[in-house]
């Protein structure tokens, strides 16, 4: 698996292509809770996000004037956007210091968020924040000093931040989310975006458009079934001909490196394929030479189909089930998450304005 770095950038008319590189993950990194509880300070709302130790878009943005760079996932699991303003001890992140900023405006309103295993928080604060050539002006977001409720992923990890692509609906306090913004601004020729991400060459991030390089056919559309994170309704998941769901939803989440489903669920198809539990992680062994069915997804009355090599790890000559069971809850689930095994075979297009995904074959 490989982690992805912004590199460069690339505006035509008002699209803008991000190239992404591939930077190779540690096999420690394979191991990963996704979900978490977060909470804002007043305890009103709560919201389900994720770990995001196996999260794979990075990527550079700036803020401020001069820009300060800085490194964020781009998730389309959530909707915020923060920076840290206060490095962990030993750390190699990058920070953003506002007092070296002429466009900075204070605000001072407290931003928390109550992980399962701690809080990360800080307070909102207004700047200019580039994300490759597009300037979002005067955007509120928030500044983080207390990152502890990472733990080991954001000590360890490449990223600094967070930018989050999702809906308002999870804004954590109603904030204007980084997409909603660009839309207010005028700032995209078209209210899309859509993520690349192949095998061995470099990935690409599409602002504003898609690459129509990058994928095979035309696009078939399926309605979000919740405007919350990027979900539609599931109509099946198929193996060797029989459906092995009762799933009715799934999220296409680039915050999210694999697949998964409710845990009774992946442990059935992991025991039919003769894959074995890896002690309490969650990872399955499974024979890199196993001569396993297909197992396809059905959305919007199409099946998108990967093959056993799309759905597992090769990690070393070692294969690990690139499925991971999860339960979440009604009313949000049951539901599966199609991470980027999903999105490294089908290029992807998340329509704003249409309320919808486009999916079509990646090259």
């Amino acid at each position: 698996m490989m982690m992805l770095v912004l590199l460069a950038s690339v505006a035509v008319a008002d699209v803008f292509r991000m190239k992404l590189h591939k930077m190779p993950r540690r096999k420690v990194h394979m191991k990963a809770r996704y979900e978490m509880t977060a909470r804002t300070k007043d305890g009103d709302d709560t919201i389900i996000i994720k770990d995001y130790e196996n999260a794979q878009y990075y990527g550079d943005i700036s803020v401020g004037t001069p820009g300060q760079s800085m490194t964020v996932i781009f998730d389309t699991g959530s909707s915020n956007l923060w920076v840290p303003n206060k490095k962990p001890f030993l750390s190699s992140h990058s920070t953003y210091d506002h007092s070296a900023s002429s466009t900075y405006v204070a605000n001072g309103t407290t931003f928390a968020i109550e992980y399962g295993s701690g809080p990360v928080s800080g307070y909102y604060s207004r700047d200019d924040v580039e994300v490759g050539d597009i300037t979002i002006d005067d955007y509120l977001f928030a500044e983080v000093n207390d990152t502890s409720g990472l733990g080991a992923s954001y000590f360890l990890g490449k990223f600094d931040g967070i930018l989050g692509l999702a809906w308002p609906s999870i804004s954590v306090d109603n904030v204007k989310t980084p997409l909603q913004a660009m839309v207010d601004q005028d700032l995209l020729d078209e209210n899309v975006f859509a993520f690349s991400l192949g095998d061995e060459e470099d990935g690409e991030l599409v602002l504003g458009g898609v690459d129509e390089t990058k994928y095979d056919g035309d696009f078939a559309y399926v309605p979000l079934s919740s405007m919350t994170y990027w979900e539609v309704a599931l109509d099946d998941v198929i193996m060797n001909d029989a459906s092995i769901t009762t799933a009715t939803k799934a999220i296409v989440d680039s915050g999210t490196s694999l697949l998964t489903g409710p845990t009774s669920e992946v442990a059935a198809l992991a025991d039919s394929l003769g894959a074995k539990a890896v002690g309490s992680t969650g990872e399955y062994l499974i024979s890199c030479n196993a001569d396993a069915p297909d197992l396809s997804f059905k959305l919007g009355g199409e099946l998108y189909t990967l093959a056993f090599e799309d759905y597992i790890i090769d990690d070393e000559g070692e294969c690990i089930l690139a499925i991971l069971g999860m339960d979440i809850p009604e009313p949000a689930g049951p539901l599966w998450i199609l991470g980027d095994v999903f999105m490294r075979k089908f290029y992807v297009k998340f329509d704003y304005d249409g309320q919808q995904i486009g999916i079509a074959t990646a090259k």
